[in-house]
């Protein structure tokens, strides 16, 4: 295979930007951007997400056994880097951010556009991601968008012409 070729042809795949969270039975809280997220099914509503095998967050999920996926908004490039580091929780904010709970006890961001809140259904352990496979079981809306609601979500090119993710 063309290794040029095939990182170009990946990179082709557009990536919305979303912070993923979770919080363990002994309170340790994961939140990191992720990007390679889609819907997978209609009923029930799945979502699969890659999370990396190595991370803080692929562990806290895997306890928790569930998470929530934050969608970050076309004017929160800021929040992507926050949250490319690790986690800090003090008080009521991750990483300076406010969060309340949600039905799973996962943290809900609650200065970002919208989240799914979903129970883990399957992590596939394959490669450097895990495909996790989670239920949708709680979904809000901060404000409803006023044209297509893909419009408010920040896309990884809007990060700049240097960041890649894939291939």
């Amino acid at each position: 295979m063309d290794a040029d070729a095939k990182k170009t042809t990946l990179r082709m795949i557009p990536y919305g930007l979303y912070v993923l969270t979770a919080e363990s039975g002994d309170g340790e809280v994961a939140a990191a951007t992720v990007n390679w997220v889609t819907q997978a099914s209609f009923e029930p509503p799945l979502v699969a997400v890659g999370v990396k095998v190595d991370s803080g967050a692929h562990t806290i999920v895997q306890q928790a056994g569930n998470f929530a996926l934050n969608v970050l908004g076309k004017d929160q490039g800021n929040l992507a880097f926050a949250f490319f580091k690790p986690a800090q929780r003090d008080g009521d904010t991750i990483s300076g951010q406010p969060y309340r709970r949600g039905t799973t006890g996962a943290p809900i961001l609650t200065g970002l556009p919208a989240f799914v809140e979903c129970k883990v259904v399957e992590i596939v352990q394959k490669g450097d991601h895990s495909p996790v496979l989670g239920e949708v079981v709680e979904a809000g809306v901060s404000q409803a968008p006023s044209g297509r609601a893909d419009d408010v979500t920040l896309w990884l090119k809007d990060l700049g012409d240097k960041m890649y993710y894939g291939g």
